[in-house]
């Protein structure tokens, strides 16, 4: 396998949900190194992305007492904000020309996972979201300031209940275990202190608004971390970023989810120094940089979402406009993943997690029901004879498999059924 065409399919399945048609054969052309730069650098206009109209969410208030005659009208309301939410979210993975910027929206969301199963109000989750991308590539001290008065995050997590004299140890168990410094990185001793740092918030569960109520706020100096004396929640945030084992775990999550799922970081990994700074580009761009990712060893599956995004941008269709746009939940479902409903606060599983038999039938009722909606103008402008192996430039293969190439040539003369076999193909469902 050619290594410059193995490291640009993997920048763009990892780092830009897959090519545009075209895209691809134009970065064998330019070469791995200025492939890297034009997908890592933010543009000054995202057309793309700007052509996306926000989704219209209100605040719906709280939830009705069940037997009530306003039930009906909260629920309708909750179910249309949740679509309207979901598909511009999807529209913007789809329409973005940088690619990496909701790529890493999409890596926060699973970081700091938080779910509408029990924030319930989609205009919390919006906020969020916008949350995400304001902070994407940017500072993590500034991200986890923002994150701790989030308030998705802190109903997620029990924050509100969490008030002098009676803690609620959940939101800072998992800021040091799951967002900031990883497990047994920090004692039992710990959570108790941070809990207290982190009492006095207060929320508006509707809107996502927080507050800061220094009555129920607890002032007392606290151990936490081998320092001794009070804490605010930012300043106890503003530490726990400092330390070293922050930038040893934040290293790890861009190892585990954009450089392998199954092998284990090296030491040398070069995305570790350059966290450093706390800066996401610098850290992103490392690891995109680093030598790992030439070595064919470091595989990884994409997860359901990834692969549908992928799908949408080579058929070049907008999921806002699909047939029953309702049904991309549906399918999505089938799959294990759908977004603003991450499993836990762990979110989801990375790699072979998402490889199984039921999977791979799903996939393939999922990619059927996209490939009818698509001109696949891009495929039929292939002559016939090269669209073997042309379709992998235009899908941003690294290389179809001997088994693969013979499957794509029975099929070479029904298109939809090529493109069907093509979507689904290990080589298309695996970031090789």
């Amino acid at each position: 396998m050619n290594a410059g065409r193995l490291e640009i399919s993997r920048l763009y399945q990892r780092f830009a949900f897959g090519p545009r048609p075209g895209e691809f054969t134009a970065a064998l052309k330019a070469g791995p190194a200025q492939t890297r730069n034009a997908l890592l650098a933010p543009p000054a206009q995202d057309i793309g992305a700007q052509s996306v109209q926000p989704p219209l969410l209100t605040d719906l208030g709280q939830r009705p007492k069940p037997n009530t005659p306003e039930l009906a009208d909260f629920v309708l309301g909750i179910r249309t904000q949740r679509e309207a939410l979901m598909l511009w979210w999807l529209d913007l993975m789809v329409k973005s020309d940088h690619g990496l910027t909701e790529r890493m929206v999409w890596f926060w969301h699973g970081h700091w996972a938080t779910s509408m199963s029990k924030v319930d109000h989609p205009l919390a989750m919006y906020k969020q979201n916008q949350s995400f991308r304001a902070h994407a590539l940017g500072d993590l001290t500034a991200m986890s300031r923002a994150m701790l008065n989030d308030g998705a995050l802190q109903f997620w997590l029990d924050g509100q209940t969490n008030t002098k004299g009676k803690p609620n140890e959940n939101l800072a168990r998992e800021f040091m275990e799951l967002f900031l410094l990883g497990v047994n990185r920090y004692t039992e001793d710990d959570v108790k202190a941070l809990s207290k740092s982190f009492t006095g918030y207060q929320l508006t569960s509707s809107t996502g608004e927080v507050r800061f109520n220094e009555k129920r706020h607890d002032f007392a100096p606290v151990a936490l971390l081998g320092t001794t004396r009070h804490f605010s929640g930012e300043e106890a945030s503003d530490y726990l970023v400092g330390k070293s084992d922050c930038q040893k775990f934040i290293a790890e999550r861009i190892w585990y989810r954009f450089l392998s799922s199954t092998e284990t970081m090296p030491n040398n990994f070069s995305a570790v120094s350059a966290y450093s700074s706390r800066n996401m580009l610098s850290a992103i761009t490392a690891a995109a940089t680093d030598p790992e990712m030439q070595k064919v060893k470091n595989q990884m599956a994409k997860a359901p979402l990834e692969w549908f995004i992928a799908a949408c941008r080579a058929l070049e269709l907008t999921p806002s406009q699909l047939k029953r746009p309702a049904q991309i939940s549906a399918h999505l479902n089938k799959l294990g993943q759908i977004p603003f409903s991450p499993p836990n606060v762990g979110g989801w599983p990375a790699g072979e997690a998402w490889l199984s038999s039921a999977s791979a039938q799903y996939r393939i009722e999922f990619a059927t029901w996209l490939v009818k909606q698509s001109s696949l103008r891009a495929l039929n402008e292939i002559p016939v004879e090269k669209r073997v192996v042309q379709s992998a430039d235009w899908l941003g293969v690294a290389q179809w498999s001997p088994r693969t190439q013979a499957a794509l040539r029975s099929s070479v003369n029904n298109p939809t059924e090529f493109t069907v076999l093509a979507l689904t193909s290990p080589e298309y469902v695996v970031s090789a």
